[in-house]
C-alpha cells in the first residue's frame, strides 16, 4: 500500500462516500449517512462474508433510542428482529468484595436539592438509622431487582436493550438499502492513495474493482486498515490501567426467563458477562493475558455457564485504548477501527453512535476543512476519555485482595482526572459530572458507593432537617417507588406482548 505523510485539506465537494467494513459501526454508519444525507450522496459499502463480525457487544445504553428516534425507527419492530429484551441496568457481582453485588442502573436516585445531591440527605439518614439502601430510591434499580418493566408517561422509565449484533447489522442493512446504500462485496485488497495530498481514493478490491470515493468511513474493526494501517495513526494503549486484553465469547440456550439487566461476574483475573436475549445468552469472560492462561480462563468461562452451549467459544485479542485521531485527511474511523473500550459498561455502540452524529453535525459538504477535523478528534477524544476513567473506577475502588490481579488493580496510579474524583468524593460526598460527558452523577454515585467507597462527611444542608422530617423525605421517595414498580408487569410478560420475537429457525 502507498503511504505518504504529506496531508492536504480537500476543498471539493463530498458528494461520494465509501464505507469500509460493515458490522454493527459499518451499517450504522450506512444508515445514519443515508437517511440524512442520502439524496444528495452516493453511499457505498464494501464488505466480505468472509470475514466475521466481532459482534459480542450486545448489551446497549440509553443513548440508543434516540438514535433510533433520528432514524424515525420503529422499536418493537426493531427488537423482533434483533431478539432484543429491556435493560435497565448492570449487576456488578463480586466486584466489590467476593459475594458482595452491587446494580448500576440508568435511573436517577432520589431527590437533589440544589446545594447537595440526595447522597447527602441519604448518607445523614444512614447515620441516624433512618434510610434503606442506596439503590431503595432508584426506580430502575427496583424494577431490575424485581425483574419487572414498561413504558411509563414522560419517558420516566430510563432503558436499552440486550440485542443479536449479528441480526441488528442485517436489520439496518435493509432499512439502508431502502435509502439507495449500494453493498459491494469483496475484500479490500489494496487502498489507494494519492501521492499529493495524502488522500484515499479508492478501495481495490481482490476481485479487481475499484470502489472511488471522497470521504471514506473506517469500518473495518481492529486492523484499522485505513486510519492506522494505510494512513499511519497511531494507537495511545491505555493497557496501564485497564488490563483486560482477551476475551472469550460464546452463546447458550436462555434458561428460564430473561432478566432485565446485564450481569458482570467478577472473576480472578477479569470478569464474566451474561447477556439474555428473547432466545439466547450471550456469555464471555474478559480477562488479562498478564494474570491469567487462556485454558484457566476458558474452564472458568464454561463452567460458569447456564444452558447448553450453541456455539463453539471464540477468542478475541483487543488493546484497549484509542487512535491519536478519528479523523485524519479524508477518513474518519467509527468504531473498533478508532479504538476500543472492554464492554463492561457496555459504550461500545454508544461511541459509533456518537461519532457518527458527531460526523454528521460537522459533514464536510463543501470540503474538508482542518478546523472540522480538529474539532471532531477534540469532541471524540474528550468523550472516550471521560468513559475510559469510568471503567477504570470499576477496576481502582475495589476492596479484593485475592489476586495478583485486583492487588494491582487497587493499587494502581490512576489518570489524574479520576483520582481527583475519587478524592473529591471520599473526603466531601461531592460527585460533579463535567459537561458533555456520557456518565451522570447517578452513575458515579452507583459505582462508587456500590464499591465500597464512603464519604467522610455529608453537606451541611442535610443537617437543616430533623430525623422527623428527614424520615419523612427518604420514605415518601421510597414509597413512590414501590408503588409504581409493584404496578409493573413482569418484564418477560411485557415482551410477549410489545416485541414477542420468532424463535430462530
Amino acid at each position: 500500500m502507498q503511504k505518504s505523510n504529506q496531508e492536504t485539506i480537500g476543498r471539493q465537494p463530498v458528494r461520494r462516500v465509501v464505507i469500509a467494513g460493515g458490522g454493527t459501526a459499518g451499517w450504522m454508519a450506512a444508515a445514519v449517512i443515508s437517511k440524512i444525507l442520502g439524496k444528495t450522496l452516493d453511499i457505498t459499502l464494501v464488505e466480505s462474508d468472509e470475514i466475521g463480525s466481532v459482534g459480542v457487544g450486545e448489551a446497549t445504553i440509553p443513548s440508543l433510542i434516540r438514535f433510533h428516534q433520528l432514524l424515525e425507527l420503529n422499536e418493537a419492530d426493531f427488537m423482533r428482529a434483533t431478539q432484543a429484551t429491556f435493560k435497565l441496568g448492570i449487576s456488578f457481582e463480586n466486584w466489590r468484595a467476593p459475594g458482595e453485588d452491587y446494580i448500576h442502573s440508568f435511573g436517577l436516585t432520589g431527590i437533589d436539592h440544589w446545594t447537595a445531591g440526595f447522597q447527602h440527605f441519604w448518607l445523614k439518614g444512614r447515620e441516624r438509622g433512618l434510610a434503606g439502601d442506596f439503590g431503595d430510591y432508584c426506580l430502575e434499580l427496583r424494577s431490575a431487582q424485581l425483574g419487572r418493566f414498561a413504558h411509563l408517561p414522560n419517558d420516566v422509565m430510563n432503558y436499552a436493550y440486550h440485542l443479536d449484533a449479528t441480526l441488528y447489522a442485517r436489520f439496518l442493512r435493509k432499512f439502508s438499502e431502502g435509502f439507495g446504500v449500494t453493498r459491494i462485496e469483496g475484500k479490500i485488497g489494496e487502498v489507494m492513495l494519492d501521492a499529493a495530498s495524502g488522500h484515499v481514493t479508492g478501495l481495490k478490491l481482490d476481485h479487481g474493482a475499484v470502489v472511488e470515493g471522497d470521504l471514506f468511513v473506517d469500518c473495518t474493526g481492529f486492523r484499522s486498515l485505513l486510519l492506522g494501517q494505510t494512513m499511519g495513526v497511531e494507537y495511545e494503549d491505555w493497557s496501564q490501567w485497564l488490563f483486560n486484553d482477551t476475551a472469550i465469547a460464546v452463546q447458550t440456550e436462555l434458561m428460564g426467563e430473561p432478566v432485565p439487566m446485564t450481569r458482570a461476574i467478577a472473576h480472578g483475573a477479569g470478569w464474566q458477562w451474561r447477556i439474555p436475549l428473547q432466545h439466547r445468552v450471550g456469555n464471555g469472560h474478559v480477562f488479562s493475558s498478564k494474570h491469567m492462561d487462556g485454558e484457566e480462563a476458558m474452564q472458568i468461562l464454561l463452567g460458569n455457564l447456564q444452558g447448553e452451549p450453541l456455539t463453539q467459544p471464540r477468542v478475541i485479542k483487543f488493546k484497549p485504548g484509542q487512535r491519536k485521531q478519528s479523523w485524519k485527511g479524508n477518513v474518519v474511523a467509527i468504531g473498533l477501527s478508532g479504538g476500543f473500550l472492554e464492554p463492561i459498561e457496555s459504550t461500545s455502540i454508544h461511541l459509533i453512535q456518537r461519532n457518527l452524529i458527531r460526523l454528521m453535525q460537522l459533514f464536510p459538504s463543501n470540503g474538508i476543512r482542518r478546523s472540522d477535523i480538529d474539532e471532531f478528534n477534540t469532541q471524540a477524544r474528550s468523550e472516550i476519555v471521560h468513559i475510559r476513567d469510568f471503567l477504570i473506577l470499576h477496576y481502582k475502588v475495589t476492596r479484593r485482595a485475592d489476586t495478583p490481579y485486583w492487588d494491582a488493580a487497587r493499587n494502581m496510579e490512576v489518570p489524574a482526572s479520576l483520582q481527583h474524583r475519587i478524592d473529591l468524593f471520599r473526603e466531601t460526598g461531592r460527585v460533579f459530572r463535567t459537561e458533555g460527558e456520557l456518565f451522570t452523577e447517578s452513575s458515579w454515585l452507583q459505582v462508587m458507593l456500590g464499591q465500597g467507597l464512603t464519604p467522610e462527611q455529608h453537606h451541611q444542608s442535610a443537617d437543616l432537617m430533623g430525623d422527623a422530617e428527614l424520615s419523612q423525605f427518604l420514605n415518601s421517595i421510597r414509597q413512590k417507588i414501590e408503588r409504581t414498580v409493584q404496578q409493573l408487569p413482569p418484564h418477560q410478560a411485557y415482551i410477549q406482548r410489545f416485541c414477542r420475537a420468532p424463535r430462530p429457525t
